[in-house]
């Protein structure tokens, strides 16, 4: 029989410390190789619902432009200030978009800060895949802005891990 005792006389804390460390290692990069398909998946999702709807404010901007005393598709005339609300209602119920992350949750929300949404901060928690649009109401005044933007993967503040579009009037 094997006296384990006698093999392990000289296995103290120390090594204890690196074999367990080198144990962690290993399988955070198996668990990482193995989900990141997946998360590119989910990202690749929320960039193109986030393009969607940055594309669809940009139609109905040319759309109105063309002709002011049109209505857009939500039913705001064209030369009047449009609606946060009316316009990310609208989104919800028109436009089948799907957050991977949270299918009960709203994809959309209007937020007083999209950046700081989509961006999020240091030990501040932001929803992966909703697309947080300007609170203010979209101005009719030539060159106001309204911002779009999402975030697609943690950490949010990351460098590439997030979006944000201005769209003008």
């Amino acid at each position: 029989m094997i006296n384990l005792k006698t093999k392990f006389k000289d296995f103290g804390l120390l090594e204890t410390l690196v074999l367990a460390s080198v144990i962690y290692v290993l399988s955070m990069l198996t668990w990482t190789a193995m989900t990141r398909s997946g998360v590119e998946e989910k990202a690749n999702m929320i960039r193109n619902n986030h393009k969607q709807i940055v594309d669809f404010l940009n139609n109905q901007i040319n759309v109105c432009d063309s002709n002011k005393d049109q209505e857009t598709v939500w039913g705001a005339p064209c030369s009047a200030d449009w609606l946060a609300q009316e316009i990310v209602a609208y989104i919800k119920d028109n436009i089948q978009l799907e957050n991977p992350y949270d299918a009960k949750d709203s994809l959309i929300k209007t937020t007083v800060d999209p950046r700081l949404q989509a961006e999020g901060r240091a030990g501040q928690s932001t929803d992966k895949g909703v697309i947080f649009v300007t609170e203010g109401n979209f101005s009719s005044a030539p060159g106001s802005e309204w911002i779009v933007g999402t975030c697609f993967k943690s950490p949010c503040v990351a460098a590439g891990n997030n979006e944000l579009v201005s769209v003008y009037r």
